[in-house]
């Protein structure tokens, strides 16, 4: 008798926990749905929000390294960019993400993140995007590698810790993008990486058969080292969105659908 008692009250004990677990499961499961809800709707304009540099005395990191010129002018501030984040003080709470962009001089990797702060002489460009969703605070530290040759020796220090790399061309001169990749990927085999294809706008002046040629190579040199590909253009903020989502989708196991489009004369994205 005994231990049929003890047996159900062991049981009873059981189901309790068990019960209680759950609970706290679907209060998780809830509350992240509604970050990531958040998150869909404020990277598709619908939450307003500002854009600020971060201090350089904010961001440990930017201090570690030292500077190859003996002055250094102060940073410069640019307009405001079509992505929709704002900025806090309070860094206690965020969630931080460090991105590095690859890529050649002139093909628009400070359109697609508006250069805010030079690490002058060093040949980083360093900026801090943070996104509030309903408390929870993620930051984008973008470092952009100098497309120069001087700007090389920078390649370690923006690989390091980088959750996504993106490897940057120029769609109507691809010359060194697999320079890049293979500089990079020495430092950091862990990252995301993510080809992209600058200035759609100015490829699509370009004969049809050229289109195709190029985007048959860029989808299957992407294809052989497993990266996204996407043609993106800042100027008209063409896929430049949409590859942040599918950066914080992925690092996250985010369910956020993203179709493919191979079609010729229309932004590719590829995966």
């Amino acid at each position: 008798m005994k231990q049929q008692q003890w047996q159900l009250c062991r049981k009873k004990t059981q189901f309790n926990i068990k019960k209680k677990f759950l609970w706290r499961i679907s209060i998780l499961r809830r509350y992240v749905l509604s970050v990531w809800s958040q998150f869909l709707a404020c990277w598709s304009g619908k939450i307003s929000g500002t854009y600020r540099p971060l201090p350089s005395n904010s961001f440990a990191t930017t201090t570690t390294v030292s500077s190859s010129s003996s002055s250094s002018p102060p940073p410069s501030t640019a307009g405001p960019i079509p992505l929709r984040l704002s900025y806090g003080k309070d860094s206690s709470d965020l969630v931080s993400l460090k991105i590095s962009l690859f890529g050649d001089s002139n093909i628009g990797k400070t359109s697609i993140k508006k250069r805010d702060e030079d690490i002058a002489g060093m040949g980083i460009n360093h900026v801090d995007k943070i996104l509030d969703v309903k408390g929870a605070r993620i930051s984008y530290s973008i470092w952009d590698v100098g497309g120069d040759e001087s700007s090389r020796d920078q390649i370690p220090i923006a690989s390091k810790d980088s959750v996504a790399m993106l490897f940057m061309f120029d769609l109507t001169s691809r010359r060194t993008l697999k320079r890049w990749y293979e500089e990079a990927s020495k430092y950091n085999q862990t990252a995301v990486p993510v080809f992209i294809g600058t200035k759609f706008d100015e490829f699509m002046q370009l004969p049809v058969d050229l289109q195709w040629t190029i985007a048959s190579q860029a989808r299957g040199y992407a294809k052989a080292l497993n990266a996204p590909l996407f043609f993106s253009s800042a100027k008209y903020n063409i896929n430049v969105n949409k590859v942040f989502k599918f950066i914080t989708a992925k690092l996250f196991n985010l369910n956020w659908k993203l179709e493919r489009n191979l079609t010729i004369g229309e932004p590719i994205i590829d995966f």
